[in-house]
């Protein structure tokens, strides 16, 4: 018997496609982060709709107009590409979403199954699905809104009651003869239990998947130590000038640029004092020639939620102390709230990490590829120094590290850039003079 669906309004409104927009330079493919609206939800023009994750950031895709979500095709944990669809919208104010068609009784067991089975699974559960040969329309999700996760697969497989081979296929004659098949049933689909035992969690564990970003930095940190002949060399610097330069004009400089006078901008003009002097450690090997950069854009990696993110400060040697500590702190703000741009973390030429907000006293930083130089700042601390005269002093010491790409950079240089970077912290007054 053919079942008729019921008459749909008729008001219909505009489809309107979400589509997964460009991403960034070398950026071509992200993950589906979280949906912030779900079907039937109104939306407003420039809404955000759905987060995405990228190797570099987090970004959030907005509604091009106003009306209703009536349809998500990537699910959350989906991997899509640039271009591809992940939503439709109903435009228009009184965009309605359709009802789905009403099954007659005859076919509704039917129905529900092959709706089921077309719920977008994640990478990791397709990937269970089609080794164990299981019918998602046997698993019971356990995700959000009913999602399947790796878990809900595995438990199906180890269990061998969600495989494709439905009894209700076999033919009425033949019926009686697979009667005796279940025995042996068990002990074939049994096999792969063994196997995906060992993935299940132990119950007193949590298992969360791993941003793309923080698998991107985790693989150019890996590709970083496999590619480049990295070497790290130790300095120590004494702050007591920068500490008394810092006191001396810090309600000054605060009271008219409305920022605080921090020590990072006076890292960073002393990093570009060193880095004019000694060019192979802001240069990079690119194929078989070395590439010398004559401007200076200096990278500084920040903590986010979603992991380590380096922005980029542009010709940092032109800007003055005031003008720098500003794009750090809308960078850190910026990070921590997920809204940084991609185009602000390409191209830099050095990286300066500052380990010493956390508590390092003393690290090796890791090259940010493909840059050839990184410089890690630490924790100061009061320490006993012996003076030029001989006698003993508590003094507020930082030590630095230089990690550098020793292809390009031999130790000389290496060492010597360290030193002036030292020599400029100890004594500011070589900044403006030399800079």
């Amino acid at each position: 018997m053919e079942t008729i669906a019921p008459e749909v309004p008729t008001q219909i409104a505009a489809t309107v496609d979400l589509v997964v927009p460009v991403l960034g330079e070398s950026v071509t493919e992200a993950t589906v982060g979280k949906w912030f609206k779900q079907p039937g939800d109104a939306v407003e023009t420039d809404e955000p709709v759905l987060e995405l994750e990228t190797e570099k950031v987090s970004l959030e895709v907005n509604a091009p107009s106003t009306g209703t979500l009536s349809e998500i095709v990537a699910a959350e944990g989906a991997e899509v590409t640039v271009g591809a669809l992940l939503g439709r919208l109903a435009a228009g104010a009184g965009a309605v979403v359709a009802p789905a068609p009403i099954a007659a009784p005859n076919v509704s067991v039917t129905v529900a199954p092959s709706q089921k089975s077309e719920v977008p699974l994640s990478p990791a559960v397709r990937r269970v699905v089609e080794e164990n040969d299981l019918d998602p329309s046997k698993i019971t999700g356990t995700g959000k809104n009913g999602r399947i996760t790796k878990e809900d697969a595995l438990a199906a497989a180890a269990s061998g009651t969600a495989h494709r081979d439905d009894p209700v296929m076999t033919q009425a004659p033949a019926t009686p003869a697979p009667a005796a098949a279940p025995p042996p049933a068990p002990q074939q689909e049994s096999a792969p239990a063994p196997a995906a035992a060992p993935q299940l969690d132990d119950p007193r564990e949590e298992r969360v998947r791993m941003t793309r970003l923080r698998k991107m930095v985790a693989t150019r940190l890996k590709a970083a130590q496999n590619t480049a002949a990295m070497l790290t060399t130790w300095n120590e610097i004494d702050m007591t000038e920068a500490i008394a330069l810092r006191n001396r004009y810090k309600d000054i400089f605060e009271k008219k640029h409305d920022i605080k006078l921090g020590f990072m901008s006076i890292f960073i003009k002393a990093v570009c004092v060193a880095l004019k002097e000694w060019p192979a450690v802001n240069a990079e090997i690119r194929g078989d020639d070395i590439v010398y950069k004559n401007f200076y854009d200096i990278s500084v990696a920040v903590g986010s939620p979603q992991g380590l993110v380096v922005p980029v400060i542009r010709d940092a040697d032109t800007l003055n102390f005031d003008e720098i500590e500003k794009t750090i702190k809308d960078f850190g703000l910026r990070a921590r709230g997920g809204t940084l741009k991609v185009e602000e973390m390409q191209g830099g030429t050095f990286t300066i990490s500052n380990g010493g907000i956390f508590g390092s006293l003393l690290s090796a930083p890791i090259l940010n590829p493909p840059q050839s130089g990184i410089l890690g700042m630490h924790k100061m601390q009061m320490r006993p120094m012996v003076m030029a005269d001989g006698s003993i002093e508590a003094r507020p010491m930082m030590y630095i590290a230089l990690s550098y790409d020793h292809r390009i950079i031999d130790g000389r240089e290496a060492v010597s850039f360290l030193v002036r970077v030292k020599e400029c912290i100890e004594d500011p007054n070589r900044i403006m003079l030399i800079a």
